[in-house]
Formats: structure tokens, C-alpha cells, sequence
């Protein structure tokens, strides 16, 4: 969608920096860094995202009966979304509490009850699927995980897939790039490095 795309870039919630590229925590050289955290700090991009996100759910999983968010950064947009569509909400921890209930999903969600889960992020998809998981464990009917933005990456493309998740985001890498250039932010020479890189996220010669 370029309208999240132009509102990412327009409030700094993704950095491109193809000639000095950002380390990731996993030690991935990358032209990109994402933090959709930033949206909560702008109202009006913030309500664009959240009815783009709130509109997805009823067309691409109509039937929804809940919204999950993944704890921490996909709680907030769960919230306004289930707000939005008069659903229940609750979100799922990293991992179960070590004390009262060792919960590990929040919220009244019943056995059997379709949920979506949502995301602030897709990169390889790990942290989404094992989420879609626990969701799965406490008997919930996962219909699918919904992100602001995805990388695109062809490991998150596998790993979904490989899991039976279906996955759905309003935005994604190479639509970035392509509003990036329109607005002279990129080179044509700065894609053809995003693009390496995003085939290949591990191969540092794209920046070589």
C-alpha cells in the first residue's frame, strides 16, 4: 500500500541507509531498519494505519472473532483494531508468565474461537509462527498473522509456508524501495542493492 509506505519513510519508522548499513540484533547487515513503534507518536499517520489494518481484517479474513496482538510492539495496533471493529482483544506474551496462571495468552478467547493475530513487523516470520503456535496450543483457530510491514524476505516466504500460516501486511519492502525512488531518496544503483540484499540477507556482498 504506498500510502503506509509514504507515512513509514515520512515519520522515520524505516530508515534506508544502503551505503552504511544498519546491524541487526541477529548480526545481518541490512540497508533497512523498521520501528513501526514510531506510529503511536503520530495521530493522524497513526489512524491511516490503523483503519488500513482494521478494512484488511474484514477482506482478507472475514469471520474474525478476535485480535491478538504479539507482545510488546503488535499489542497497541491489535487494540485499536479490535476497538475499530468491535472485537475482543488480548495479546500473546513471549513466553508464559513463571508465576500465578503461567499464562502465556491474554484475553477471554474461547476454544474454537477465529482469531488474528497481529504484528508490528514481518522479517523471517520466527517470532509470528511460534505466536500462531501458542495461539494454536490453547486452542484458538489462527486465520492469519497481519503486519504493518514486511521485508519480504524469501526465508519468511519459506517459513510461513512451511508452517501453514497465512500472512498478510499493508506494506512491504519492495513497494518501499520503488516510493523511495520516486521521491529521489534511493538511486537506481541503491535497488539494485536493496534487492541483493533482500534475495540474500546473509550474503554481505551487496554492499561491497
Amino acid at each position: 500500500m504506498k500510502e503506509v509506505c509514504e507515512i513509514l519513510l515520512d515519520i522515520g519508522a524505516v530508515s534506508l541507509s544502503p551505503q552504511a548499513p544498519f546491524t541487526w540484533a541477529s548480526g545481518i547487515k541490512s540497508p533497512i531498519y523498521c520501528d513501526n513503534r514510531l506510529i503511536l507518536s503520530y495521530p493522524e499517520e497513526r489512524e491511516v494505519v490503523e483503519k488500513a489494518l482494521a478494512e484488511t481484517v474484514q477482506m482478507q479474513f472475514p469471520g474474525a472473532e478476535g485480535i491478538l496482538g504479539t507482545a510488546t510492539a503488535g499489542i497497541p495496533h491489535a487494540s485499536y483494531i479490535s476497538w475499530i471493529l468491535h472485537l475482543p482483544a488480548g495479546f500473546i506474551r513471549s513466553k508464559a508468565k513463571d508465576h500465578g496462571k503461567n499464562k502465556r495468552i491474554e484475553g477471554a478467547f474461547r476454544r474454537g474461537q477465529k482469531v488474528v493475530i497481529v504484528e508490528d513487523l514481518f522479517s523471517t516470520g520466527g517470532s509470528s509462527i511460534d505466536a500462531a503456535k501458542a495461539a494454536e496450543e490453547e486452542g484458538l483457530e489462527v486465520m492469519g498473522i497481519l503486519a504493518i510491514f514486511s521485508y519480504d524476505l524469501k526465508a519468511a516466504e519459506e517459513n510461513f509456508r512451511a508452517a501453514g500460516f497465512r500472512h498478510v501486511a499493508l506494506a512491504n519492502f519492495p513497494e518501499l524501495a520503488l516510493v523511495a525512488r520516486e521521491r529521489g531518496d534511493l538511486t537506481a544503483e541503491d535497488i539494485e542493492k536493496l534487492e541483493k540484499w533482500r534475495m540474500n540477507p546473509r550474503d554481505e556482498g551487496w554492499f561491497r
